[in-house]
């Protein structure tokens, strides 16, 4: 059996840091509400001035995960800590994060195994004895 190694360039490697960053700033301002549109992949890879097959396909190479897996994994991240922190209601929440609140509730549940309520009651619950 072969294997095979893939060596990866420091053009993308850079290539995926700048991804991680605008993704990650991306996230910061879905958080502080100053986000109107969700960003999708093609928008990252404009502001990259990059093709947005190169740039999955670049994060694939170098991460492992796809660009899309690594957008979710931070939109479930931030969702679960609005959940727990915000006293915005879960509609409220869901259109903070540009989403329809019914599709958020799929779409958290999808990631977690429970919908944002559950997830919301289950962190709330003070510790049994």
């Amino acid at each position: 059996m072969e294997q095979t190694t893939t060596i990866t360039s420091a053009r993308q490697r850079e290539i995926v840091n700048q991804y991680v960053a605008e993704l990650d700033k991306h996230i910061q301002e879905l958080k502080a509400g100053q986000v109107e549109v969700m960003h999708e992949i093609a928008d990252f890879a404009n502001i990259l001035h990059i093709h947005p097959i190169h740039l999955s396909n670049t994060v694939k190479e170098v991460t492992g995960r796809s660009s899309c897996d690594l957008f979710e994994e931070r939109l479930v991240a931030l969702s679960k800590d609005l959940l727990a922190t915000s006293p915005l209601s879960i509609s409220e929440i869901a259109r903070q994060l540009t989403y329809d609140p019914s599709n958020f509730v799929k779409f958290f549940k999808r990631f977690t195994g429970m919908t944002p309520k559950t997830f919301r009651e289950t962190i709330s619950l003070p510790p049994t004895a």
